[in-house]
């Protein structure tokens, strides 16, 4: 399927490893220009030559750190300095902390806020005014499953996320006669780095090994396993695709059947 990606520019948060990494992989696969972001210079480099190697795409970088409001506003000029526009925005950023409510501080929650909802909001202020005037544009935010079904010890990211669902959810309805569409992805337990900073918490937590974190969570999965990267990336790269025009406002889990829940 020719998802109609050609020539269409992508920021893509957070791209130097894990789940930003694989969609970047997707998007380029599908001839998109891609924008990398993460707060390493060195690590997107790395990542581009890669990118640049196995697809033949047109990569660019744009190194800043998200929880500023600069450092957004700084990731989307570098991508209009490299491809004019962005036509295609992936959010993405690193979770919060693992813990109860009364382990996390004021400074902590106050970080994570900025991290986590605030970049979404940031970054949507940014490139919204340009994918209106174009009667175009695909905004998807990278959440957690933790926004249908909170998880055990991620107080953090079980409010936050479902912040950022609220916010997507509401600036859907606003743009969609601009055939602008807002939709979210929920991961569920996948293979990247973020998973074992968790299943160190729960093993620390629940007195397990880290092994037995993560069979315990492939015990709770229909599926029975945990998920890879690129299943999460070719979700996201149709939902930024033009065949996925009627689809907006909407949060769609890559979980294995996790969520017990109907909706």
């Amino acid at each position: 399927m020719d998802l109609g990606l050609k020539g269409k520019t992508a920021l893509v948060c957070g791209s130097s490893q894990g789940l930003g990494r694989a969609i970047a992989d997707a998007l380029a696969a599908e001839g998109a220009n891609v924008v990398l972001n993460s707060r390493s210079q060195e690590k997107l480099k790395v990542v581009r030559d890669e990118i640049v190697a196995a697809t033949g795409a047109n990569v660019a970088i744009a190194a800043a750190d998200l929880t500023d409001p600069a450092g957004a506003e700084a990731a989307v000029n570098a991508a209009i300095a490299a491809f004019g526009r962005v036509d295609i925005l992936v959010t993405n950023t690193g979770g919060p902390p693992a813990g109860a409510f009364e382990s996390h501080t004021a400074e902590v929650w106050s970080t994570a806020i900025a991290q986590n909802f605030e970049s979404v909001v940031n970054l949507t202020r940014a490139v919204l005014p340009g994918m209106k005037e174009r009667r175009w544009g695909r905004i998807v935010n990278v959440t957690s499953i933790s926004v249908k079904q909170p998880v055990v010890g991620l107080i953090l990211s079980n409010s936050l996320r479902a912040g950022v669902t609220g916010f997507a959810k509401t600036i859907a309805n606003e743009v969609a006669p601009f055939n602008v569409t807002v939709n979210n992805v929920l991961p569920g337990f996948t293979r990247t780095e973020r998973l074992i900073h968790l299943a160190e918490a729960v093993a620390e937590r629940e007195d397990l090994t880290v092994e037995g974190a993560y069979q315990s969570w492939e015990d709770e999965i229909p599926m029975g396993r945990l998920a890879d990267p690129p299943e999460l990336g070719a979700v996201a790269a149709f939902l930024c695709s033009e065949k996925a025009s009627y689809v907006t406002g909407q949060s769609i889990a890559v979980d294995g059947g996790w969520i017990k829940g109907l909706y």
